[in-house]
Parts: structure tokens; sequence; C-alpha cells
């Protein structure tokens, strides 16, 4: 049984190991491998998942089956100060993709959204990640596009998703 819980772990461990293992799968054909390696330190090295936590108010949770972690969600309520929570990350193990972890993850953040009084989900999505069919099945839609410079010459080309809750 999965069990979804707040990361309590100030290092961020899991949450690291699994971007650390997901990430070169999922992107190693949309991104280099200088891009990745400089988007995994400037978003999942410690100090910056603890910055997330502590100033950006992002939340982490961690999909639990039998003590092994095997995705984990960050989220933040009241996104640009509109009743939305922005869903910033949400990764799972590829071998454990398609069990419902992701749906667990996200329901488990609509459930807190709404007793924030929340109207709705957004995400945003690389527009060659396959991940968009999996959102568009729980309900998100497309609802625009950007191009984010996220310095040292790269940018995130994305679809941003959106779901009335």
């Amino acid at each position: 049984m999965i069990v979804i819980q707040r990361n309590k772990d100030e290092n961020y461990t899991s949450i690291r190991a699994i971007a650390a293992a997901v990430w070169p799968i999922a992107y190693s054909e949309t991104l280099s491998q200088e891009q990745l390696d400089y988007m995994m330190e400037m978003m999942y090295s410690i100090q910056s998942l603890q910055l997330q936590a502590s100033e950006k108010k992002h939340r982490f949770i961690l999909a639990i089956e039998e003590e092994t972690v095997l995705g984990f969600a960050s989220y933040e309520f009241n996104y640009s100060k509109k009743p939305k929570t922005k869903i910033h990350k949400i990764y799972i193990l590829t071998n454990h993709q398609g069990k419902g972890i992701g749906k667990a993850l996200i329901d488990f953040i609509v459930n807190e959204a709404k007793e924030r009084h929340q109207k709705g989900l957004i995400l945003n999505v690389n527009k060659r990640n396959i991940a968009i069919r999996f959102y568009e099945s729980i309900g998100f839609s497309i609802s625009n596009e950007e191009v984010i410079d996220i310095g040292n010459g790269f940018v995130m080309d994305d679809f941003v998703m959106e779901k009335t809750i």
C-alpha cells in the first residue's frame, strides 16, 4: 500500500536520490547533459531544496511503500497570490510509474488545496515530456506556453497546465 507523507529529512536524501535516478531517463532526449547537470544542481542541491522549503514555502511530500520512497512532489499554495496551488515537482521512480503513485500524490495535494480554499492546480511540463498524457488523463489541460530563462544560457520550454478543483 502506498502511503503519502510529508518529507521530514532536512537533507532531502530521498528526493535527491529520486531526481538523480529519474531525470537522466526523463530528459536525456530533451536536454543536453550540460543542462541536466546544471538544472540538477540548481534545483536539487541540499541548499536549493532547503531554500525552496523555507523561503518559497514549497511543501514536499513522499510516496512510500514498505519503507521505500517511490516518488515525491512539491507544491505551493496561493501561487502568484491567486487561489491556485502550483505543483513545482512530481517524479516517480521509472520502474514504478503507471501504478497510481502520481495520482495518489496529486490527490493528496488536491485535498490539501481544497482545505485552503484553492480553486485550481497549475503546473509546468516540458513540451516534449510524455507526462503530458498523464496530466490530461487526470483532468489537466494546457492553458499557456512558457519559455523560462534559467540562466547559464539555458531555457525551459514548457506548457502550463491547469485543473479546476
